[in-house]
């Protein structure tokens, strides 16, 4: 057997598929027909260990940590680039280009700019041999045997250059750095700042095997030295060329014309910043004919035909002058960071979220502290970090407002939650809009015309405070609302009258009671039969519902705790809102109580809420998913897997005309 042609093999394949996986991001094999390959090579080569080549797939895994790096001392050196912050600098460094070439537009190549670390890959006869730092530009460290493990970074390339330097930057994409945070914490270590932070610290690891474990990636952006081969005289040629060779190049580069193109593509890039799948900190111009480069030379140690035009800074330093809380639309209590004012992304920022308590606890924020506020894009401003070193003396610890600071109800967390709420749903005037949009929505009370626009009006205009007041309006405050004619008004004060003949189950879902949907609502009416009941019922009482838990016994308690939200509930009685009730012993021997259903396809004769609504008006339940508890699936035309699952499990199936038999046969 032709061990060296069988090794040999196996390398090509790897690399093209770490090429179109790494590089191209199209794979073409799943991931564990890619593991048997590279298991394969690896098991040749133990055999054989005299076929071990340095561009090996094998040898990206790392070998015994280094005691230091050594110095690398760049053959052409690695210029850093001049910064634009502006529209005008722009324009400005467009107008030198221009004037030094005595021309009237200029052709640019233009691409991100990568918030990573830039290198220098070294390839002799095609093979990596050599990475290094830029480190000041002239002298850097050499990091050969960590980038040997970026699987983007080619070890060998598809043509055997003979000497070329290919310069690039190593970053770490969102998805690595999340997932590499997410590790640190389950391992109780601290957790990395950002990803350029990240990915700094994977490259100068001494054990190229931790290195290994972090997941960088590379994108070339130029190249220095290089022999053995004609270059275009495009730098946008170049890049293609580089990619013909393997190498990872961005796909969001371009050329443009003129500083109008230079503009509309920082723009365009701007506004697909947040979702790019690595950070960038800006884009860079460059001069597209490398002829014309160097006839504009350098400057300093920058060159004269680039620029980086840099995005708004997305992080800056500034004090934590106190923490509000404010109480949104469904009670949530949010600690909001009052801070000294700070430029940061583009705007003046003197608010951030800090999102719930316990990561004020997690990142030890004291009011006094200074702290760094982020924000990126349009993405409402946070508080990143406390800067420890500089806290003062008299720094203060946050405390939670035992009450709601809007309407003095008290305030309650459920264990699985990190939020805390207002239990003053029907009352707290933070609360109104929302409480007063579901109380009338379809599935609670059904008042028909009552949408956003009108609730907005009657909330802001002081005539509406809690559900009770909508059974109080007359036609004289209707109609001087905006856009609110006589007949509009007429119609949804008919809507507001005809919604007063409803069920308990209805009344309890309207009253937006935390973790209480549809379905418990439902449970709570059939087990307790009467309002008086439920009001009346505790903690332990509450927990014998069906299908209640500690949790959703907790929210409801904590409601109905609340004067407040029992006051309402009177007034709503008063104003005329009733029900047909009955004594629990008749609730819970309907003629389907205890049983469960599942409905599957579409029905003839019913829709589906129809359909549900006769079986719970017999007491039945209706899930969603078919389990061994459930007694029969209804099924309809064109049923799913639910129907599947119920032939598999032995369930009760009941086509369309068995299930109205059913029906009629036990009154419905």
């Amino acid at each position: 057997m032709d061990y060296a042609a069988n090794i040999a093999q196996l390398r090509a394949q790897i690399e093209q598929h770490n090429h179109r996986y790494y590089v191209l991001d199209d794979p073409s094999i799943p991931d564990a027909e890619y593991d048997k390959l590279f298991r394969a090579l690896q098991a040749l080569e133990a055999q054989h260990p005299e076929l071990v080549t340095i561009d090996s797939p094998t040898q990206r895994v790392g070998g015994a940590p280094l005691k230091a790096f050594a110095e690398v001392h760049h053959r052409t050196a690695m210029l850093s680039l001049n910064n634009a912050f502006s529209e005008e600098e722009v324009r400005a460094f467009d107008t030198r280009i221009r004037e030094a070439l005595d021309v009237t537009e200029v052709e640019y190549a233009v691409e991100p700019k990568f918030d990573g670390l830039a290198v220098t890959l070294s390839y002799r006869d095609g093979v990596f041999v050599q990475g290094a730092t830029r480190g000041d530009g002239s002298v850097g460290e050499e990091v050969t045997e960590n980038l040997r493990t970026v699987q983007s970074i080619p070890l060998r390339l598809t043509e055997a250059i003979h000497d070329v330097e290919i310069r690039g930057e190593v970053l770490m994409f969102k998805r690595d750095f999340a997932k590499l945070n997410e590790a640190q914490r389950a391992k109780g270590e601290k957790e990395f700042v950002n990803p350029r932070n990240a990915a700094a610290g994977a490259l100068r690891q001494l054990d190229a095997r931790i290195t290994a474990s972090r997941r960088l990636s590379f994108f070339a952006y130029g190249m220095g030295i290089c022999e053995g081969v004609v270059l275009p005289g495009q730098h946008h040629l170049q890049m293609d060329l580089l990619r013909q060779w393997g190498v990872a190049v961005t796909r969001q580069r371009r050329v443009v014309r003129g500083v109008e193109g230079l503009l509309a593509y920082y723009r365009e890039i701007g506004t697909q910043r947040a979702a790019l799948p690595f950070d960038i900190d800006g884009v860079v111009y460059k001069v597209n004919d490398t002829l014309l480069q160097q006839q504009l030379g350098f400057v300093s140690r920058a060159p004269r035909f680039a620029i980086a035009h840099k995005f708004p800074a997305e992080e800056a330093t500034t004090t934590l002058l106190d923490i509000e809380v404010q109480v949104g639309r469904t009670g949530a209590l949010t600690p909001v960071a009052r801070l000294a004012p700070v430029f940061v992304g583009g705007v003046t920022v003197t608010n951030a979220t800090l999102h719930n308590e316990d990561e004020i606890r997690r990142k030890d924020l004291r009011i006094g502290d200074t702290v760094v506020v982020r924000r990126a894009g349009d993405v409402i401003p946070e508080v990143a970090r406390v800067v420890l070193e500089r806290r003062p003396a008299d720094a203060r610890e946050f405390i939670m407002p035992p009450v709601c600071p809007v309407c003095g109800s008290q305030v309650a967390k459920l264990p699985d939650e990190a939020v805390w709420r207002c239990t003053g749903g029907l009352y707290c005037p933070a609360q109104r809009k929302q409480a007063l949009l579901h109380f009338a929505s379809r599935r609670a009370m059904n008042i028909d015309g009552l949408g956003d626009k009108l609730v907005e009006q009657l909330v802001d205009a002081h005539i509406v405070k809690t559900p009770a007041d909508l059974y109080k309006l007359g036609l004289l405050a209707m109609i001087n609302l905006d856009r609110m004619g006589e007949k509009s008004a007429v119609n949804l004060l008919a809507g507001i009258e005809k919604s007063k003949h409803t069920t308990l189950a209805r009344f309890i879902f309207a009253l937006g009671i935390r973790n209480v949907g549809e379905t418990t609502a439902k449970d709570l009416a059939q087990h307790f039969g009467s309002l008086d009941n439920l009001l009346a019922a505790d903690l332990e009482r509450l927990q014998q519902v069906r299908d209640v838990g500690p949790v959703v016994a907790q929210s409801m308690a904590d409601f109905l705790a609340q004067a407040h939200n029992r006051e309402v509930i009177a007034q709503l009685r008063v104003a005329g809102v009733q029900w047909a009730e009955h004594d629990r012993q008749v609730a819970t021997t309907l003629p389907l109580a205890g049983q469960t259903f599942v409905l599957t396809g579409t029905l003839a004769t019913l829709s589906r809420d129809e359909a549900k609504e006769k079986l719970e008006a017999l007491g039945a339940k209706v899930s969603g998913s078919v389990s061994k508890k459930t007694n029969y699936v209804v099924a309809g035309a064109e049923a799913g897997s639910k129907l599947d699952k119920a032939q598999e499990l032995g369930v009760t199936v009941l086509d369309e005309q068995q299930f109205l038999a059913l029906l009629e046969k036990e009154g419905a």
